[in-house]
């Protein structure tokens, strides 16, 4: 009997080890089951946050456009309105422009510029800046109609009077001839480029100048009486005095040069060295010995050595006393020799002294 208790509990302690063992596992199996919802929860979690953002973003953006939207929407254009807008198609008879506005804007070919040179297709682009006046509110199709040609008038006055006061250089295209000069346009409006102020030099086919592109500068506004005046002649002689500042500046002082004497002066004689280029021989720089006036020494058109002394303040310092003295006997210019009977000069070189010596 005791024998049969033993044998119970035996049996009863490995049930409930056995049932122990199965509760564990049960255990471990819904601790990895709740872990996986738990990973699977904050997935979703996240997933759900991520989607908010976006979304959030989303409507950031959209309440953007509706804020742009409504702002144009409350906007009022009226008739004489000056807008700038970008152009967003070029059509032959018309070019279209977006003006951040509920409705686009038109300005037909003829209400775009009074240059006759002017063409639409090939002056105006997708994506050009546009300012125009408004003329009618609607024409019938919803589009705002503009006129740059009336805007000219309304702006473009105060540009040029802005240019005239930065000395502005500025691009024209010359369109037609008139008396004594040619026509070109700038901002729109007409000015006039007098035939003396076309080129550095006196000009005779105006002709030769339509169709071409000059750079110019406004050099009369008179609003009142539409007075536009540009010139070319002033940006031609600017860029030539920087080309020869430029060149003077490359002369290295002791150079021996040859030139022609251009012109006599009291005080010294002008020496034309080519391309362009002159420089002055002082009178105390034209002979060893001497001398009252530059005649007694040379005349214009004669051709002399010279050596640069300097080039200060862009101007160009000679001298023919220094070749002088540089060279020997036998290579001075006839015109410093001795010339006794001419009595133009006396030569001082160690050669003249010596001739005269019997020794």
């Amino acid at each position: 009997m005791e024998m049969e208790n033993k044998t119970d509990i035996t049996e009863s302690k490995a049930a409930e080890a056995a049932g122990t063992e199965e509760a564990v596992e049960k255990a471990v199996e819904m601790k990895g089951t709740e872990s996986a919802v738990g990973t699977e929860t904050l997935e979703k979690t996240a997933e759900a946050a991520g989607s908010q953002a976006a979304v959030s973003e989303e409507t950031v953006e959209t309440m953007a456009d509706y804020s742009k939207e409504l702002e144009a929407s409350f906007r009022t254009i009226k008739e004489g309105d000056v807008l700038t807008g970008s152009v967003i198609h070029v059509g032959e008879e018309e070019v279209t422009l977006d003006l951040d506005y509920y409705a686009p804007g038109v300005i037909k070919a003829a209400d775009l510029s009074r240059d006759p040179a002017f063409s639409i297709l090939n002056d105006v682009h997708v994506g050009d800046k546009l300012q125009g006046t408004v003329v009618k509110k609607d024409d019938g199709a919803g589009n705002i109609v503009l006129s740059c040609v009336e805007a000219s008038e309304v702006l473009g006055w105060d540009k040029l009077k802005a240019y005239l006061e930065e000395k502005k250089v500025l691009s024209v295209k010359v369109s037609e001839v008139v008396n004594k000069g040619v026509v070109a346009y700038l901002e729109g409006i007409r000015g006039f480029i007098p035939a003396s102020h076309l080129s550095l030099e006196y000009v005779e086919d105006l002709e030769g100048f339509v169709g071409k592109t000059m750079e110019v500068r406004v050099i009369t506004v008179e609003k009142g009486k539409k007075k536009l005046v540009l010139s070319a002649r002033d940006v031609l002689k600017e860029k030539a005095a920087e080309e020869m500042n430029h060149k003077i500046a490359m002369m290295a002082p002791g150079t021996v040069l040859e030139g022609k004497v251009e012109s006599l002066m009291p005080y010294g004689v002008f020496v034309d060295l080519g391309g362009g280029l002159s420089g002055l021989v002082h009178i105390s720089q034209m002979s060893q010995k001497r001398i009252k006036v530059p005649s007694e020494v040379v005349a214009a058109g004669d051709t002399v050595k010279v050596k640069v002394l300097n080039t200060n303040n862009n101007k160009i310092s000679l001298s023919m006393k220094a070749v002088e003295e540089e060279a020997k006997p036998d290579q001075v210019d006839a015109k410093l020799t001795a010339q006794y009977s001419s009595g133009r000069s006396v030569g001082t070189s160690l050669g003249d002294l010596l001739k005269g010596l019997k020794l």
